[in-house]
């Protein structure tokens, strides 16, 4: 019998349904980033008003460099900047005083990492100090184990992680002494030993994250608020994954990169995309049965309903380019792990809720690993208007097992991207969507309304696009560095109005929450 006829092919979308894209980091917050604070509970509440059966969100991690959430020093641990610190005050382990005034940035738009960097950490040290004061009936000990055992294995292999890099000044692992940095047994166990109060540091802020989204997903789910999550195919190198598990990498003996991977030359990119991040050893997983990925996985539906899986045309062919190389022109294409691992998948979680972002350049062993899944994939709007006026993309083409938005977080604003679009090309959306006569300042609801009228079962549309934001709300630039994760919802944002107007176009539509009152 064959996979299909094995699983549900996305039929966990049994109903027309919506949501809205938003990171948490964009959230409204009094501390200069969104967290799981009092306006995250209060987002949920405007979603079910807005008749919204799912949030989707970026990735969790901690972020490293450029702060990418798809750059986490962590594919098992929780980001600290979304600790809300109003609990931490009511708990007592801050007051409103110390926390009112660090300077984390006075930008209600946009989120100042450096201040937050430098500013957060100290807050918590005070918190995590009058935490072990108040449970020091347990001792050091007793505090180092509780926090051991209270987190997953590969969640404390972080805690080590980030101990020992900032030991030595933030560097990656690379460049840590080579005892450690080659994990010598003697050298783990006397780092384990001088830095146990700095991992125990890192335990506690993996216990609040924890607690802390825990709580907020039950109140998600209990407002019939599914979660969206999203899962990077690849983990940074500066992590605690390539770090503690060298073996599931494609790295030389003294542990340096063979190759890593990227993206090849296109329309876009005369020499590629260099992503940098280190390649599986796809052989040593099929034998271990994908043991790493299947916690991996674990721990993502722990945290989600759902989960996005990230550049998913790499589990049938990725491509690798030879470590040193300055550009991805000269890599190549190599075989992933294919059907196998989703056969894995099935063993082990039944029928797991799974999106594909099948986006981009498809080849037709790509398009048959996603039809062989059964996976729903991602069909976005700003891909549907282009010079062949024939884009996959286009609505009349879509199937039901599909998740449509008009852009993701990769994409420009609905806004940005039709005031960028050529005469003609404009022309062609004008005459599809049928709407000549639509100021621009409003064409953001035209797109919206051809999302939610597709057969599509779930339609996803970024808030952005809601609001009708230009192009300075835009989340990420693929390939720039330092104006991106930065832009954040005003809490007046979603008015009363434009809530009830989203909530009857969910409605017109067949998306509605059909459990509740009539409008």
């Amino acid at each position: 019998m064959g996979f299909r006829a094995c699983v549900k092919k996305g039929d966990y979308f049994m109903k027309r349904e919506c949501g809205m894209l938003l990171p948490v980091a964009s959230l409204p917050s009094k501390y200069g980033i969104g967290a799981f604070s009092r306006e995250a509970y209060e987002f949920v509440d405007k979603l079910a008003k807005a008749g919204q059966q799912y949030w989707q969100i970026l990735p969790l991690g901690p972020t490293g460099y450029g702060d990418s959430p798809y750059q986490s020093f962590s594919a098992f641990a929780g980001n600290p900047y979304y600790i809300d610190l109003e609990q931490l005050i009511e708990k007592g382990l801050l007051t409103k005083k110390e926390c009112d005034e660090v300077d984390f940035g006075d930008d209600e738009r946009n989120i100042h990492y450096e201040k937050i960097y430098q500013n957060r950490f100290p807050l918590l040290k005070t918190a995590f100090q009058r935490w072990q004061n108040k449970n020091s009936r347990l001792g050091k000990d007793g505090i180092r184990l509780f926090l051991k055992n209270a987190l997953a294995p590969e969640t404390y292999d972080y805690c080590f992680y980030m101990a020992i890099k900032n030991d030595f000044a933030g560097k990656s692992w690379e460049k840590w002494d080579e005892d450690i940095r080659l994990r010598d047994e003697l050298a783990l166990k006397q780092y384990e030993k001088r830095l146990e109060e700095e991992i125990c540091f890192y335990g506690f802020q993996q216990y609040l994250f924890e607690g802390q989204w825990k709580r907020l997903k039950a109140y998600a789910n209990k407002k019939g608020v599914r979660i969206i999550g999203d899962i990077p195919i690849y983990v940074a190198f500066d992590s605690a994954d390539s770090w503690a598990h060298p073996e599931l990498f494609q790295f030389d003996e003294d542990r340096h990169p063979i190759a890593v991977a990227g993206c090849p030359p296109d329309a876009f990119s005369a020499t590629g995309q260099l992503w940098g991040n280190p390649l599986y050893r796809w052989d040593y997983h099929r034998e271990t049965g994908y043991a790493w990925w299947m916690k991996r996985m674990e721990y993502c539906f722990r945290l989600y309903d759902v989960v996005r899986v990230d550049h998913f045309r790499g589990f049938d062919e990725y491509w690798s380019i030879p470590a040193g190389h300055k550009t991805a022109k000269y890599g190549s294409w190599k075989k992933g792990p294919g059907l196998g691992f989703f056969l894995e998948l099935k063993k082990h979680f039944g029928d797991p809720e799974i999106i594909a972002e099948d986006l981009g350049f498809l080849t037709p062993s790509v398009k048959k690993l996603v039809k062989d899944t059964g996976y729903p994939g991602m069909k976005v709007l700003e891909f549907a208007f282009d010079d062949t006026q024939d884009s996959d993309y286009l609505t009349h083409k879509y199937t039901e097992n599909s998740v449509v938005y008009t852009g993701t977080h990769d994409n420009d604003t609905l806004q940005g991207w039709y005031a960028k679009l050529d005469k003609p090309l404009r022309q062609f959306a004008l005459d599809y969507l049928g709407s000549h006569r639509t100021p621009q300042g409003e064409v953001h609801w035209d797109f919206i309304r051809l999302a939610l009228r597709s057969v599509a079962k779930l339609a996803v549309i970024p808030v952005q696009d809601y609001l009708g934001l230009g192009s300075w709300a835009r989340i990420n630039e693929p390939s720039t560095l330092g104006k991106n994760w930065k832009w954040r919802m005003k809490s007046d944002d979603l008015t009363d109005d434009l809530i009830k107007k989203c909530r009857m176009m969910a409605h017109w539509y067949g998306r509605g929450r059909h459990e509740e009152e009539t409008l």
